[in-house]
């Protein structure tokens, strides 16, 4: 909100929560019912709101996919700066004003006889509305903008869009209540003026609209995308449209470059910042940054495209949790599905910085049903390959394998790929020892017994013999684990002796992995707690029980551009398997950690806490029970 919020800052739906799209149903029915009504009397305007208003909608996301994207590559971007969860979250009801001008949209329909049974196409309207756009909208507008500027105006109401600083598509939008009501009577004048002289058509009112979406999406986008060509080829289209480095120095400067959509008002009137030509020209010659480490994840299930960092901001800032209404949303699914099979390359996710470390996030355009079939093995590996390679070749220091991107079936932990090219520069972290730490170190104090369940991989058999080692006895299920972690050991006889097998499950410590079933949860005691070791969490099936989140830890606070939640954790956690390939880094760690090899897991975990990161405890991750465990085992 504002610094001091003056009278009608909030929306007048604000109570009403996601219910506030049903003010629309009323008028979405009557659109359907003049739809089948005579032909005389049959209103396809009415009808063509509602897709205009979803039209809308994809044409803001698809500024907001492609501006996060292309400043998470770096080329072209105006401010070097980050965003953070507070302007996300200040933002996530930019859809409020599409809500709005929809139902005014429909109020004017049913109103004015002038607004109903448009024709698709009227010259003289166009022309009207291009007219009354750059003469009195702009010239109003710019007088508004600079009033709005005034310490009474702005504390009350502007500033609480000057809260970006570094702005995002949907920057352009956020607005009090209040202020956007000034502004529609503003661009309602090349709308309505065409309704009152008989001349407005379909093209003419949704045209508009969309011009309007267009340049303030493009404005507040934070990339460069108008090429310096096209001012030399027409000079005097400086004056008639700006650029987004024009805009952003208004987000930086406060007092300069008020103007909507033509800075012309600007020049006449003194308020052109001197360095809009020279940022503009900067931005465009910023090259796309090399990052110093990069982490590999891939997408989990179809629907997780929407809550990638790239997809929809509101979900992305929170952790995993499916939502009921994406079900509606499977042809554009099916849609993603298709496009990332043909795209078929990784892809940026997300770009952050600690310190002078450059970090970013890749994906693989694999979903984890494709991770477990045959078929899929060899092209899974060869995008694994090619982005490891590509970032060696682009100076990377260090890759992390995350989720499902390492493991023994698949790659041997990572060790294909050093095996193939022994002469890779770049470091490949599986990310096992801290792994093993963080788990360990999630273990409760006093702990004289624990059972181990779940897929037995590099991680598990590490902490068998860990665990074992320390005097805490490691009880199996299933006699197969059990003979293969014994087999493994080749220890002392007192690390075998602390390494059982018991069918009864008395143990209130459970370390679980990938193939935890249902019937085992419901054989734990009550109480019990449950820790994973995997990437992916266990289903809950248990209330009366506890359940860690999967091995992950606190960023240090000036972790930078940190805005989406990485899938099912909470806010700033990083899992243990991204947070490796920066400490890798950070100590300029000069060997692999992949195939069957560890890591000193004390070294990496003092390591680990010296740069920052903090352990998290069972109230930090888990948002299905009460109990909170404050327990961290240093």
């Amino acid at each position: 909100m504002a610094s001091t919020p003056g009278i009608l800052s909030n929306w007048p739906w604000k109570p009403l929560g996601t219910f506030k799209y049903l003010l629309l149903g009323p008028f979405v029915i009557r659109s359907w019912y003049m739809l089948v009504k005579d032909e005389s009397e049959r209103d396809i305007t009415a009808f063509m709101i509602l897709p205009f208003l979803l039209w809308r909608v994809l044409h803001n996301q698809i500024w907001i996919t492609l501006s996060r994207h292309r400043n998470a590559k770096g080329n072209a971007r105006i401010l070097h700066k980050g965003i953070e969860f507070d302007q996300v979250d200040r933002e996530t009801n930019w859809d409020d004003q599409i809500l709005f001008n929809g139902l005014l949209y429909y109020l004017a329909n049913c109103t004015l006889s002038g607004a109903s049974r448009l024709p698709l196409w009227r010259t003289d309207g166009v022309i009207m509305a291009m007219v009354l756009h750059a003469g009195p909208v702009e010239f109003l507008y710019y007088w508004l903008h600079r009033a709005l500027h005034h310490h009474f105006l702005y504390s009350r109401y502007h500033s609480h869009h000057h809260s970006s600083i570094v702005t995002e598509p949907i920057t352009s939008v956020i607005h009090p209540f209040a202020e956007h009501v000034s502004y529609f009577v503003l661009f309602a004048i090349p709308l309505l003026t065409p309704v009152f002289t008989d001349t407005v058509s379909l093209i003419t009112v949704f045209g508009y609209v969309t011009y309007i979406d267009f340049m303030n999406n493009m404005g507040h986008c934070n990339f460069e995308i108008v090429p310096k060509w096209l001012f030399g080829i027409f000079p005097l289209l400086k004056y008639f449209m700006y650029t987004p480095s024009f805009h952003s120095l208004h987000h930086t400067q406060f007092r300069t470059n008020y103007s909507l959509f033509m800075p012309f008002y600007d020049y006449i009137y003194g308020t052109i910042d001197k360095s809009s030509d020279q940022l503009h020209d900067s931005a465009l010659k910023r090259q796309e940054e090399t990052p110093d480490v990069v982490h590999l994840t891939h997408l989990t299930t179809p629907k997780s495209i929407y809550h990638l960092r790239l997809g929809f901001s509101s979900l992305a800032s929170k952790p995993y949790t499916p939502k009921w209404y994406l079900f509606f949303m499977w042809p554009l699914t099916a849609f993603s599905m298709i496009l990332t099979w043909i795209y078929g390359r990784t892809f940026i996710v997300e770009e952050n910085r600690f310190h002078k470390l450059k970090l970013q996030t890749w994906a693989i355009p694999k979903y984890n049903f494709q991770y477990s079939l045959q078929s899929q093995k060899l092209s899974i590996n060869k995008m694994i390959e090619k982005a490891i390679l590509d970032a060696d070749k682009n100076g990377v220091k260090v890759v992390s394998l995350g989720l499902m991107n390492q493991g023994e079936e698949l790659n041997i932990y990572g060790g294909l790929y050093v095996s193939k090219h022994p002469k890779l520069k770049v470091k490949v972290v599986d990310g096992s020892s801290l792994v093993v730490a963080v788990v360990l170190n999630s273990v409760p104090k006093g702990t004289t017994q624990v059972l181990l369940r779940g897929k037995l991989t590099k991680v598990a058999c590490t902490l068998a013999f860990k665990l074992c080692h320390q005097g805490i006895k490691v009880a199996t299920m299933h006699q197969d684990d059990y003979v293969k972690l014994k087999n493994l050991f080749n220890s002392s006889a007192t690390n075998l002796s602390n390494l059982i097998i018991e069918k009864s499950c008395t143990q209130k410590i459970w370390l679980v992995g990938d193939e935890l079933t249902e019937k085992e949860q419901l054989h734990a005691p009550k109480g019990t707690l449950f820790i994973p070791y995997s990437q992916f969490p266990p289903k809950k099936y248990r209330k009366d029980c506890s359940y860690h989140c999967t091995p992950a830890m606190l960023i240090p606070s000036c972790v930078e551009n940190v805005h989406s939640c990485e899938d099912w954790l909470p806010r700033r956690v990083m899992s243990a398997w991204r947070i490796a390939g920066i400490v890798h880094s950070l100590e300029t760690w000069n060997e692999h950690e992949c195939h069957y090899t560890m890591q000193n897991i004390d070294k990496v975990w003092h390591s680990t806490l010296h740069h920052g990161f903090q352990p998290l405890a069972v109230s930090g991750c888990d948002h299905t029970s009460t109990n909170t465990l404050n327990f961290i085992r240093t």
